[in-house]
Parts: structure tokens; C-alpha cells; sequence
């Protein structure tokens, strides 16, 4: 018998329904929360090159989060959103890609742009919106972007990015593609990870983005970061399956849990999936299991949501500690040296937020630069509208007023 509907074709005779809740995802962990190995568990394959600068981009990040959400808290920028709790999931994962790899990201995932180079001055100008900034000034705080180093700038509208990252890594594939037998001719040199939440994981785009990934098997790595809350929704008021694992199987998607505040695990992890991807052309998806520390946002009042004792349970978890903790036992970091870094990077920290805000702002003409070749008159005309505004109340644009041209 053929069979047009794709699927599979085990005949019973007994009128019954199945649900997916005995599926059981099993959580991949090697690390204990001590940061120990765990019994059975084994190391993956990792150098301490990579092993260093993994801890050092996340002990960076710590410090950028807690050093901008005071700023932010002393007006000095407007917006900040911390990776607080996630940073092994986010930096560990970047780590185990290729630099020519797509990223395309959310809103938390700074430490992937860092671990790829992004510097100190570079977060900073972003922030304050100032005329080194690479957005010119256009994003919010947080919505980085770089093309040097392949990481999409950001977009705030939840989950836009998730089927815009299966296209991305389409496109990756078909340069591998025999025209005339649609098969692939070599491994695929890169592929895409598309970072979200499980809260965009509610978003109608995460529906869209893995059923064309999985229909057209494109060789994309969707990271779902389940950290509890979707701004002040819990996990369980979002869904009533088993995660957002069990959704990639649903689609035909290879799919796994990782404990996400064990760098090893998810190194582990997003290694062998991307290998996955590389090899068959295929996309995987990763649950990353880990508990957002931090607020949604500077926007945010988490106490509203959940209590303190909940949170205090989870910062014993601590990913950057845990870490830590392997590279002490494998006497790759000497802790004493670890603690004058530490407060060297606070020391940077300061200096560079302290030279960014006194940083000019882009040329006001910048607003409408880069979409047309020739501004279309609509927009210059709004653009003579502002300028004129702009000098009639000059006291309320200070930095700008006086290099209007």
C-alpha cells in the first residue's frame, strides 16, 4: 500500500489515544553542581585553550551585567537584560561552533558575541548609542549586531528570527547541493544556530521555522533556552507538554535536553549536533535547562512572579562557579590570579562605560541613510521637519544641535 500521508502505518485493532507524556526526555548532565564529574559521565573533548576562555567570557559577562544594570539603575542607559544564570548555556554553545558559523540571537546571548571577539568598546558604544556604535545608534541597548563577526543583529519582536535561521542555513546547504541529484556533494561547511527562549517557543514563528527545517532539512541548530519564565509567565502556564524537546520530535527533528548551567554538557552537546548538521544537512534541536537569576529586563520586578526562596535555591546552581570549580580541579586556573582579574575587568568595565557616554551621538542625517541609495522625498521631508524642530529647541538636543547641517 502507498502512502501519500507521511506517516507511520502501525495498524491496531483496539480503539485508543496516545499523548506524548511518556516520552521522558532525559536531561544530559557531566558536571555535578559542586563542578565535579560526575559518575559514568565523560569529559568531552576539550583543550584548555578553549576550556580558559570559555570561563573567561563568562566571568566577563558577570561582570558586564552586574556593572550595566546599575548603570541603567543610575539612568546613565536606558534598557539592560542581564544573562545571569545562563552563561555557561550560551557561552559553551558558541564555543563549540565554527567563527564563520550564523548566529542569529534573541536578546541574552552577549557572551556568544563575546566568546567571538566582540570587545569591551564595542558593547559599550552599542549601549549608549553613540557614533561608534555599528548600529548607528538605530537599536535599543542590547541589540547588538556584527558582521565580522556573524552574529545577526538583533530583533526585539519575539521569535522573528527562528524561521529567518532556517532560511539562512537552507541557503548554507544548497552551496553542497548536486543540482542533478539533489543530494549532498560534501559536508557542509557551516550552519546557523538560532538562539530563543521557551517563551518565543509559544510564538507561531517557532512553528513555522522547524516545520520548514524539518520538511526542507536545513541544517540549523535551534537552542531553546528554557530558563523557567517568559518575562513573568512560568514554564507551566505556557505549556503542558514535556518541554520544548519533545516538540522536535514531533517534527521529525533530532532532538536534546542539556542541563544548561554545565558548560561541559552543553559543549558536548552543541558539538555533536552540529556535527549532526554538518553531516546530514539536517537541523537539531537543543533544550538548554537553566534558571534565569536576573530579572526579564530592567523593566522587570521579578518579585511580583516568584519569591526569594525560589531564586536563592537556584543561585547555588551557579554555572560560573561550577566551571570554575573543573578548571581548579584540573589545575588549568590559579585562583588567586583569578581574583585580580576579576577586579582588573570591573577596573575596564568602569573605564570603558565612563569614555562611551561622553562619545558624540551619530550625525543626525544617519536616521535616514542606508535603506534608500537616494533618500526618497517622504523622507527627507520629514527629515527638514526634524532638523527645524531640533533648532528651535536646542537646550533639549544639546549633543546634536550644534552639528546640524
Amino acid at each position: 500500500m502507498t502512502n501519500p500521508n507521511n506517516v507511520s502505518l502501525n495498524i491496531n485493532h483496539e480503539l485508543e489515544f496516545i499523548d506524548g507524556h511518556g516520552l521522558d526526555v532525559p536531561t544530559y548532565r557531566v558536571l555535578s553542581e559542586q563542578g565535579s564529574v560526575l559518575e559514568g559521565a565523560k569529559e568531552p573533548e576539550i583543550d584548555k585553550q578553549t576550556a580558559l576562555k570559555i570561563y573567561d567570557t563568562m566571568r566577563f559577562i558577570r561582570a558586564l551585567d552586574e556593572r550595566m544594570q546599575a548603570a541603567q539603575r543610575q539612568g546613565r542607559v536606558s534598557f539592560y537584560m542581564q544573562c545571569l544564570g545562563e552563561e555557561a548555556a550560551v557561552t559553551a554553545s558558541a564555543a563549540a561552533l565554527d567563527d564563520n558559523d550564523m548566529i542569529m540571537a534573541q536578546y541574552r546571548e552577549q557572551a556568544a558575541l563575546r566568546y567571538r571577539g566582540f570587545t569591551l568598546e564595542q558593547f559599550m558604544n552599542q549601549m549608549f548609542s553613540n557614533e561608534q556604535d555599528l548600529g548607528k545608534g538605530r537599536q535599543m541597548p542590547i541589540h547588538y549586531g556584527s558582521r565580522e563577526l556573524n552574529y545577526m543583529t538583533i530583533s526585539s519582536p519575539l521569535g522573528t528570527q527562528i524561521p529567518q535561521a532556517t532560511g539562512y542555513a537552507y541557503g548554507q546547504k544548497l552551496k553542497h547541493v548536486n543540482k542533478d541529484s539533489g543530494e549532498l556533494d560534501s559536508t557542509i561547511d557551516n550552519v546557523t544556530i538560532c538562539y530563543f527562549g521557551e517563551g518565543a517557543a509559544s510564538e507561531g514563528d517557532f512553528h513555522a521555522g522547524l516545520n520548514m527545517a524539518a520538511v526542507h532539512k536545513a541544517p540549523v541548530l535551534f537552542f531553546a533556552r528554557n530558563n523557567g519564565y517568559a518575562i513573568s509567565t512560568p514554564a507551566d502556564e505556557q505549556f503542558a507538554g514535556d518541554g520544548i524537546a519533545s516538540r522536535g520530535v514531533g517534527y521529525g527533528i533530532k532532538a536534546i535536553r542539556v542541563d544548561g548551567a554545565d558548560a561541559l554538557a552543553v559543549y558536548a552537546a552543541t558539538k555533536k549536533a552540529r556535527e549532526i548538521a554538518t553531516e546530514t544537512g539536517e537541523p537539531v534541536l537543543i533544550e538548554s535547562l537553566a534558571y534565569r537569576l536576573g530579572a526579564h529586563s530592567t523593566s522587570d520586578d521579578p518579585s511580583g512572579y516568584r519569591s526569594k526562596d525560589e531564586e536563592a535555591g537556584f543561585r547555588e546552581n551557579c554555572p560560573v562557579a561550577r566551571f570554575r570549580n573543573w578548571l581548579l580541579s584540573k589545575g588549568w586556573l590559579d585562583e588567586q590570579e583569578d581574583e585580580q582579574v576579576k577586579e582588573k575587568v570591573r577596573e575596564q568595565i568602569l573605564e570603558a562605560l565612563k569614555a562611551a557616554e561622553k562619545v558624540a551621538k551619530p550625525p543626525l542625517e544617519d536616521l535616514i541613510s542606508d535603506v534608500y541609495d537616494t533618500p526618497i522625498p517622504s523622507l527627507e521631508k520629514q527629515y527638514n521637519e526634524l532638523k527645524t524642530h531640533i533648532k528651535k529647541y536646542p537646550d533639549a538636543y544639546p549633543t546634536t544641535a550644534g552639528r546640524l547641517k
